[in-house]
């Protein structure tokens, strides 16, 4: 199956007192159709600023390099691929909603506090289709909310944000970046801050809505046991670049970068075993150590390690590692 996203070599530079930094650091990957990837890494790893990339959302003064390719299902035949990092402004209005979207990780401040649910959601279907009427609007509107499993879309849709949960909320999200139909939906750490109920709810929704929409999820977050619920393949990120990337269970089942293993014996379990937190903290952008970034916290770090920036080299079938010491 193509990719309906490939990202090659993808950068994002950032102006600072000291020079440039790089939060993304040419970043590879592919998405399927229908396809679940996990971008799993502490804060400070470059995921968040990888999605806002891919929207040509990134902070004022950033630069992008790479490619990033995405299908345009709306186009015709001989014409079908975007680069997203080449595109203008204007392209770019096109094809946010429309055929790439993003959930933020806060739904408190991504929706607008005076302006009811509706309306906001409406907002994302007038954007593409101007010529709709407003009743037209509003049932779409209230479509996408019952997509979303809100319930009672119809009262939901006249109430302001701060009257709904953080679960209703995080739902209306959706609605809002799904009402356009999009086939590209990256979701930046969408059960922050819910409890566990309720992020297994929307877990569960965001999977129903992959398979009746075939949906392709970039799937953004820094637990790797929500990764393991919902994606199909997962790539780990440590201070930029890719560390480690293959199928979900054979990360999880076999991790092959020591940072990995890291985050694995630091997660919670429901086996009563002591949790393991990773030493120190990601280095700053701007005083990465020489060779493996991840080295001064490694456990298993030898002077070989410093030499050189490690390339992400086979570890197993489809699983790959960027380490000297993996076999």
């Amino acid at each position: 199956m193509g990719a309906i996203l490939d990202v090659r070599g993808l950068s994002v530079e950032l102006p600072t007192r000291t020079g440039w930094v790089r939060p993304v650091n040419d970043v590879t990957f592919s998405l399927a159709e229908g396809e679940t990837l996990g971008i799993v890494g502490e804060s400070g790893s470059g995921k968040t600023m990888l999605g806002l990339a891919l929207m040509g959302l990134e902070p004022p003064g950033a630069r992008r390099r790479g490619e990033a390719w995405l299908e345009n299902r709306d186009t015709a035949a001989d014409d079908r691929n975007t680069n997203l990092i080449a595109a203008s402004p204007e392209e770019m209005r096109g094809l946010r909603g429309r055929e790439i979207a993003i959930v933020f990780q806060e739904p408190m401040t991504a929706l607008n506090p005076v302006l009811r649910v509706g309306a906001q959601v409406g907002e994302a279907i007038r954007v593409h289709e101007p010529r709709l009427g407003a009743n037209e609007i509003e049932r779409r509107a209230i479509e996408a909310l019952k997509r979303a499993a809100v319930p009672e879309p119809e009262n939901r849709a006249r109430q302001y944000p701060h009257q709904l949960s953080g679960g209703l909320r995080q739902r209306v999200l959706i609605a809002m970046a799904l009402a356009a139909g999009p086939g590209v939906l990256i979701a930046d750490e969408p059960t922050t801050a819910l409890d566990v109920t309720v992020q297994k709810q929307i877990l569960e929704l965001l999977a129903q809505l992959r398979r009746d929409l075939r949906l392709s999820l970039l799937f953004i977050t820094h637990d790797l046991g929500v990764v393991a619920q919902i994606a199909d393949r997962v790539l780990v990120m440590y201070a930029g670049r890719i560390v480690e990337e293959g199928r979900a269970a054979d990360v999880i089942r076999k991790p092959r970068h020591p940072y990995t293993q890291g985050l694995l014996r630091a997660a919670p379990r429901l086996t009563r075993e002591k949790l393991v937190p990773i030493p120190g903290a990601v280095p700053s952008l701007d005083a990465l150590p020489p060779g493996c970034a991840f080295g001064p916290r490694c456990a298993q770090h030898v002077a070989d390690c410093d030499g050189a920036v490690p390339a992400l080299r086979d570890a197993a079938q489809d699983h790959r590692a960027r380490c000297i010491l993996d076999s």
